[in-house]
């Protein structure tokens, strides 16, 4: 096994630290967004161009309308005005930023710790293992958003 020094440690935890933070703020947003049923006001799953909100108030209202074909407005927030949909649209907005973040974040801390060698050998499967596990949980949004 090979003995990483007390600089190696500390950018390993201060990297793993910053992380579980993220982590713990996604499960607070998540709740929120599920206790003020924001979670479907996204209809679309888009990764890269769904990272921009609509910027317009014509962008706005082809969000709404597009949603108010939806069961999610349908059978749960039929009437909902357009200022209501921004608020929920909101959260759900805030929750896949933070997503995004994460692996964001997990991601470029893993390669610059990996290649400056602070990362223990026995570690970086671990590391990758949690990775993959939080792409998973990203595919299980999708499936959510896809499943109506």
């Amino acid at each position: 096994m090979i003995s990483l020094n007390q600089s190696s440690r500390s950018a390993v935890a201060g990297w793993l630290g910053l992380c579980c933070v993220l982590v713990f703020c996604m499960v607070v947003l998540g709740g929120v967004t599920r206790l003020t049923d924001s979670g479907l006001s996204m209809v679309n799953w888009e990764p890269i161009s769904g990272m921009l909100p609509p910027l317009t108030q014509t962008a706005w209202q082809a969000e709404f309308e597009h949603y108010r074909q939806f069961p999610e407005y349908q059978k749960i927030n039929a009437g909902m005005s357009l200022e209501a949909f921004k608020r929920i649209f909101y959260f759900e907005y805030a929750h896949r930023m933070l997503g995004r973040l994460i692996g964001l974040v997990f991601a470029i801390g893993f390669v610059w710790l990996w290649v400056r060698k602070h990362l223990s050998r026995p570690l970086v499967p671990h590391l990758i293992a949690m990775f993959v596990l939080g792409g998973l949980q990203g595919l299980l949004g999708w499936y959510m958003v896809k499943s109506g």
